[in-house]
């Protein structure tokens, strides 16, 4: 019998601003009622920026108009163009291989490590050539990439590295938080991140104020911030908005408490789903460094039928990257035609994720373990 309306889980959830609404009217009229008419890259976003920046201890952050925007400036600021390669994973969001293809440079897809499901440092080693460029690494999931071991191959081979860190908010490995272990990161502020809003947007983070000034420029049509009409360098629109700069100050305050509430779901799922790999699924471990609460994320040998009964519970999942980006149709023209990518197969074969948001509620997440539990019995008779 299916689950009734009112008992379903969706794996997005509706009312993920409602408590937040008044304040958003009410900044959208006092954004719109301003007397200096600034919609966006005015005074809340320097704060906006400066928050970030004091949050992350970054030295630059440069506030845009997507994740994705975030990659193509940082690309654009390093100078990477046509001739050149950049080493993406195999196994990720289509911005991977688009910005490095935008930029006029070409992606080389390197695989997966099978338990973090990001980019296999000694696998994108392999692949430098002498038109390498860049590494761009991408966090996936809740888990980091081994950016020590990609820092240190990016070091040796004299490349840029980027962190497509647009997922990780909250996250941090050995200390160093997600987006400053490369020589520019990213976040994302799409309504189902970690930080997310109501409204697309996005974050360079940098300790190269250098390399952030040329962002900064780039975003707004090579322009300085000071000088109208002057360009100094052909730019792109990808400009932060006002109203948003200032919802995503009022939610700040309440970012840890998200995170910490994202965090005991993951942990509490991992509780109750780590022993069924004789059922064939296998859940991330408990806790660890690293980490970032973003998506739950189960590999599953009958992904299918899993995804059919959680269903008819009124549970709904999400596959991301059913197939690998050196599949689709708009990037196997570029990728090597003796390509190997077994590892990010399995991924894309694999992958289930469970619903995680802050206002689950204990119950919810019962019923989705017990019946992720259940699934996991029927199985194994």
């Amino acid at each position: 019998m299916t689950a009734t309306v009112e008992h379903a889980v969706p794996f997005f959830a509706p009312d993920l601003f409602e408590a937040d609404r008044d304040v958003l009217l009410e900044l959208l009229y006092e954004v719109g009622t301003c007397p200096d008419q600034k919609f966006i890259l005015g005074g809340r976003t320097a704060c906006f920026e400066e928050a970030l920046r004091a949050e992350t201890r970054a030295a630059d952050a440069v506030a845009c108009s997507s994740g994705t925007s975030a990659l193509t400036l940082i690309l654009a600021a390093m100078g990477i163009g046509p001739g050149d390669e950049v080493v993406v994973p195999a196994f990720g969001c289509a911005p991977l291989a688009s910005t490095v293809l935008a930029s006029g440079a070409r992606p080389v897809f390197a695989d997966i490590d099978p338990v973090r499901l990001t980019m296999d440092p000694a696998g994108a080693e392999a692949l430098v050539t002498e038109r390498t460029r860049a590494l761009m690494p991408a966090h996936m999931f809740s888990v980091m990439a081994d950016m020590p071991r990609l820092r240190d191959v990016a070091d040796r081979a004299g490349l840029r590295l980027v962190e497509d860190s647009a997922l990780a908010q909250g996250g941090a490995l050995e200390g160093r938080p997600a987006g400053l272990w490369g020589d520019a990161g990213v976040h994302s502020f799409v309504q189902v991140k970690v930080f997310g809003m109501p409204g697309e947007g996005g974050v360079v983070l940098t300790d190269d104020t250098e390399l952030g000034e040329r962002v900064r420029m780039l975003r707004n049509h090579g322009q300085d911030g000071r000088n109208r009409f002057l360009h100094h360098h052909v730019g792109h629109n990808s400009r932060f908005d006002e109203v948003m700069a200032a919802f995503q100050l009022h939610r700040m305050a309440g970012l840890p408490a998200r995170v910490a509430r994202r965090t005991e779901i993951c942990s509490y799922y991992s509780e109750r789903l780590g022993d069924l790999a004789d059922a064939g699924i296998t859940a991330p471990g408990v806790g660890g460094d690293g980490r970032f609460p973003y998506v739950y994320t189960l590999l599953c040998e009958d992904r299918d039928g899993l995804r059919a009964h959680l269903e008819a519970e009124g549970i709904t999942t999400h596959v991301y990257y059913p197939r690998i980006l050196p599949d689709q149709p708009a990037f196997a023209p570029y990728a090597s035609p003796d390509g190997h990518w077994p590892q990010a197969r399995e991924a894309a074969r694999l992958n289930i994720s469970l619903p995680l948001y802050p206002h689950l509620t204990d119950a919810q997440v019962e019923r989705v373990a017990d019946n992720v539990r259940a699934f996991a019995r029927r199985r194994t008779g």
